[in-house]
């Protein structure tokens, strides 16, 4: 998720604002008394029986990180008495010096590290396009052959010499990347240009909307490893753009249903592109997962003049998902339209006799999860209509069991919005290893979508979505379900309608590879969307950050970490116990704010981007994307080595806010102390850190530096610009990858 998020020709930010009106309970309707932990976590937690893949919501280490487990074999005699085990290996520790805070415009790694930039905003990925001019004067055209901007959630699929998938691979593979939006001030040689204000504002510069077409959407280049430095091919015949103008075909629930047709798509099998693709996720079988989040602001749709036009069931689900503005590149403005309608299909209104007249269904093609093969340039990418239609903003892939079901968890990136899993109705085949986009139609087009509730004794349920469940009905008095493809497309209302958990922005998730322990980040919030009487057990601080200039930053700036295990360590479990990791504060902040005891080393705010390590297993990656903590230090990337659920103890916090005291009971982790969590990186002026994936061998970390100077406000005056990274000099910045080794050639960041 962007920190300076870009906004509609109104200003409207709908991150900040949320678009959900229900009064599903939040846990402070949940949280009832005091619980002690006996009475929270008294049946235990259960230790994950399997190896887990570790790319979620970064990429892992070439995908698969998990051996193949099968499944067990019948009962055998009892065997003879086995000798005493041997001793436990000893535990991990963090192995660098913590990284101080800065606010200069560099990225700083620890003594004994390197980091060097491997791939730009603008580097050409084909023969014969030219070095990027950073100017604004590039060739539109070319932008399809080029990298893309504000990179961010990556994965790193290992690759042989027969040009195989494999996950161990130390030197060669395929990085894929996400570019989840643009900064068009450094874009075009002297900004957008655009004719008048507010929604009679309109795009006069045709070519100046192509090159931003192309800079949305996925990068697969291919990168190798000559002694200790990584490059990437530009001739490689792997290397592909996906972007808004790419073709996608839908499966699923969802495909050739009334829902999608368009004018582009009369059945409603297809669509054209992908954007704001933020965080990520993976298959077993060896493809990419891109997760389409903050979509629904690119459309334009003036509800004043399309309403009348709108049935109120239609109405219902443009609010609910926040279909009603002018766009937030105004793209749809553009005129003359092309034959195949590239500017017109962003005009989500109702403009002719039927749906497969214009475009009036064209937000329902967005806000998906994409998969696309990286080692089939030529394949077409399938939005997987099954996970459900939000603000994705990544698909963590669960354990991986011969014989067992898939699960992905997924937040959805927006105040008030719930945590998903989907569980695929087929269990896994290793055989479907290297399968493609068969293999994905086999696993994600059929199976039981879920929505996360929080109980008061610290327990939760997975609430299925699924028509005629969980008030999910056609006489649901908010909003009336017609068939399966109404509840994937309205799945929010779906998850409104069964009672799930409000939760504070819902963002990256993660798997604990040690335990089975889902981590999902909460990136923060503020005293409008979660006043000092609304704290609850898993948002339990009200708070005043004051900046080091006085400015008041009220209701939960820093953000926080909550995490679940599913019973059992089985994550098709219906039901889990929570607790909250860890909490974002200033070292100096009050004990009732800085909960997780955070010293000078590791003190940090809004966790976003988050991973654990394959090739170090239970190292976690912690990834920030700050607007309340940047008065004393840039955006960074922490490293961790968390316990469990429950591994922590109950809390009751005071909050303050003037007059008015308020005391909230939680569930806090054990404080991390400096072994725990240590500042491994931080990044250059007014960036975001995002995105994250290693070698084959954990020796590689790629890191994602998303852009740098986004403030900037003068183009004409580039010493007022807040960046220069990573070029220097007068130069506009870029967003850009760097690849992080270890000096003596270890695995980083042990």
């Amino acid at each position: 998720m962007t920190a300076n998020t870009r906004t509609d020709a109104n200003g409207i930010d709908l991150d900040d604002i949320g678009t959900n009106p229900t009064s599903n309970p939040s846990f402070t309707d949940l949280i009832a008394s005091r619980l002690s932990r006996r009475q929270l976590f008294g049946l235990g937690v259960g230790t994950a029986s399997t190896v887990l893949l570790q790319a979620c919501g970064g990429g892992g280490g070439g995908g698969t990180a998990f051996p193949i487990i099968p499944p067990a074999p019948a009962p055998a005699p009892a065997p003879a008495p086995a000798p005493a085990p041997a001793p436990a290996p000893a535990p991990a520790k963090l192995g660098f010096n913590a990284v101080a805070k800065s606010l200069a415009d560099v990225v700083t790694v620890p003594a004994g590290y390197t980091a060097s930039v491997l791939y730009r905003l603008g580097d050409p990925i084909a023969a014969g396009v030219a070095a990027y001019k950073n100017d604004g004067t590039d060739d539109p055209a070319t932008y399809d052959r080029r990298a893309g901007d504000h990179h961010d959630g990556m994965t790193f699929f290992g690759m042989n010499a027969s040009n195989k998938w494999d996950a161990a691979n130390a030197s060669r593979g395929l990085l894929v990347m996400n570019h989840e939006a643009i900064t068009p001030l450094f874009l075009h040689p002297a900004g957008q240009t655009i004719s008048g204000t507010g929604n009679a504002a309109v795009r006069t510069v045709a070519d100046e909307v192509l090159r931003e077409f192309y800079l949305h959407g996925v990068s697969v280049i291919e990168v190798n490893k000559s002694g200790s430095a990584w490059s990437y091919k530009q001739d490689s015949s792997f290397n592909r753009r996906v972007h808004t103008l790419t073709e996608m075909a839908f499966s699923g629930p969802a495909a050739k249903t009334d829902y999608l047709k368009t004018k582009y798509s009369t059945d409603g099998s297809k669509t054209r592109g992908t954007l704001n693709n933020c965080a990520n996720g993976t298959t077993p079988w060896g493809t990419y997962l891109t997760c389409e989040e903050n979509w629904a602001g690119y459309f334009r749709r003036l509800a004043a003049t399309d309403n009348p036009s709108r049935s109120a069931k239609e109405i219902a689900a443009f609010t609910r998902y926040g279909v009603a503005s002018a766009g937030r590149e105004l793209w749809a403005t553009v005129t003359p339209d092309t034959a195949d309608n590239i500017y017109g299909r962003w005009n989500a209104q109702v403009v002719g006799a039927t749906a497969t007249d214009d475009f009036r269904n064209g937000a329902n093609t967005y806000g998906w999860v994409v998969e696309i093969d990286p080692f089939n340039p030529a394949s077409t990418p399938k939005k997987r209509t099954a996970l459900g239609r939000f603000g994705h903003e990544g698909a963590c892939l669960g354990p991986v069991v011969a014989g067992k079901p898939l699960v992905w968890y997924m937040g959805d990136d927006s105040r008030n919005e719930y945590i998903y899993k989907f569980v695929s109705a087929k269990n896994w085949d290793a055989a479907d290893v290297g399968g493609g986009i068969a293999a994905g139609d086999k696993y994600m087009d059929d199976g039981r979508l879920y929505v996360a509730r929080f109980n008061a004794d610290g327990t939760g349920a997975w609430l299925e979505l699924k028509l005629g469940v969980n008030g999910i009905t056609a006489s649901n008095p908010a909003y009336a379900f017609a068939d399966a493809a109404d509840v994937v497309v309205n799945v929010r209302l779906a998850a409104d309608a069964a009672g799930a958990t409000k939760m504070d922005r819902p963002e990256w998730t993660a798997v604990n590879p040690k335990t089975g322990d889902v981590y999902v980040t909460l990136t923060n919030t503020n005293a409008a969307s979660r006043p000092i009487t609304a704290t609850d057990g898993a948002n339990p601080r009200f708070y005043n950050d004051k900046t080091t200039a006085g400015t008041d930053q009220k209701g939960n700036p820093n953000g926080h970490v909550v995490r679940f295990a599913d019973d059992n360590a089985d994550p098709t479990s219906l039901s889990f116990k929570w607790d909250v990791y860890l909490f974002g504060a200033r070292s100096t902040a009050s004990a009732d704010v800085n909960l997780s005891q955070l010293g000078a080393d590791n003190d940090f705010s809004s966790p976003d981007g988050m991973w654990f390590s394959r090739a170090t297993a239970g190292l976690l990656w912690l990834e920030t994307d700050d607007g309340a903590y940047t008065d004393v230090t840039n955006c960074m990337l922490l490293a961790a080595l968390p316990g469990q659920v429950g591994d922590g103890g109950a809390r009751t916090v005071t909050n303050v806010d003037g007059a008015t005291t308020r005391t909230q009971n939680t569930f806090v982790g054990k404080a991390p102390g400096a072994d725990g969590l240590r500042r491994f990186l931080v990044g250059p002026k007014d960036c975001e850190i995002t995105g994250i994936a290693e070698s084959g061998d954990g020796r590689a970390l790629f890191v994602n530096i998303q852009h740098p100077g986004e403030g900037s406000k003068d183009i004409a005056n580039p010493g007022g610009y807040i960046s220069h990274w990573p070029e220097g000099g007068s130069a506009r910045p870029r967003s850009a990858t760097v690849v992080i080794t270890k000096d003596d050639g270890g695995l980083i960041g042990l």
